[in-house]
């Protein structure tokens, strides 16, 4: 196949074009640095710029696209979320998506898929409550820009498009995702559960998240909703030991509610909420995980 990607210079777009590429796929990233991509991703992927995610991209970019992986997006925990910040976090994934499909609309040949990004932040915090692909979402900050996020790429159904949502767990990987800023606190000794400790983190190695993206972009039985997580979340005071475990430190300092929500301001809730998401649908399409187990995937991630 012939897949064209956004945000691939990320921390799970790298894996993606990497996979595609190993799996004898063409690649082409779609970016605002054509310099930095290659410098990321090599020579093998085909390069259109993308300066202005706010205005549509090149329509030569889609020249024989068969299919298109979206995982567009301001850092969610980049900054501190101030009003402006808001902003261009909803704006880099709602209207960015919107503005992609205008240019698809326009196309005599359309791709066959969309596979759009999302997260596990759209079903709020849940507690213990086992959360599937049917399972209600939440009205919060969060919440609304997954809600937003998944009906811009849910209208390129109305095009002829098959669609695949993925609604993203918390990323795990070597210098990147959520244990870049951990890790060295961690190594310190100084690591430990954040609030209560029993909310759950549901988490998922980023080889494993990338091939998700990858099979849903191949596999043609496979639209609509997915939860892109492992099929064992844990809770923030067993990941805490587990990775004090793996890292040979001890892991029982508290980061307290009060002083997260003092230092992060509303955007503590990333670290506060807890949702128990399990991955019914690619269980279902027997998707095979690299790392199922937060041992394997944190021991993976330090060495």
């Amino acid at each position: 196949m012939k897949i064209l990607v956004t945000g691939a210079t990320g921390f799970v777009g790298q894996r993606v074009v990497r996979q595609l590429i190993e799996g004898g796929d063409e690649v082409v990233v779609l970016t605002r640095n054509v310099a930095k991509g290659a410098l990321h991703l090599g020579s093998k992927p085909q390069y259109f710029q993308w300066l202005d995610t706010l205005t549509p991209p090149p329509a030569e970019a889609f020249d024989g696209v068969d299919g298109v992986i979206n995982l567009m997006g301001e850092g969610i925990a980049d900054k501190r979320w101030d009003e402006a910040q808001k902003k261009r976090i909803y704006d880099s994934r709602i209207i960015a998506t919107n503005k992609l499909l205008e240019v698809i609309q326009a196309l005599p040949k359309k791709p066959k898929v969309l596979v759009s990004a999302s997260a596990i932040g759209i079903y709020g915090n849940r507690g213990d409550e086992d959360l599937t692909e049917q399972s209600s979402t939440a009205d919060d900050f969060l919440a609304r820009i997954c809600k937003d996020w998944e009906a811009a790429a849910l209208k390129a159904k109305d095009l002829g498009l098959r669609v695949a949502v993925v609604r993203t767990g918390v990323v795990l990987g070597k210098d990147g995702g959520a244990l870049k800023k951990m890790l060295p606190i961690f190594k310190l000794g100084a690591g430990g559960p954040v609030g209560s400790g029993k909310q759950f983190m549901s988490w998922i190695h980023v080889e494993d998240i990338a091939a998700m993206y990858v099979q849903a972009a191949r596999d043609t039985a496979v639209e609509g909703i997915l939860n892109g997580t492992s099929p064992y979340p844990a809770t923030s005071k067993d990941f805490a030991r587990q990775l004090g475990k793996t890292l040979g430190r001890p892991a029982f300092a508290p980061a307290p509610a009060f002083a997260l929500k003092l230092v992060f301001g509303e955007m503590s809730q990333v670290l506060l909420d807890g949702q128990k998401v399990l991955p019914i649908r690619f269980k279902e399409r027997k998707f095979r995980f690299r790392y199922p187990t937060l041992e394997m995937a944190l021991k993976d991630s330090t060495t």
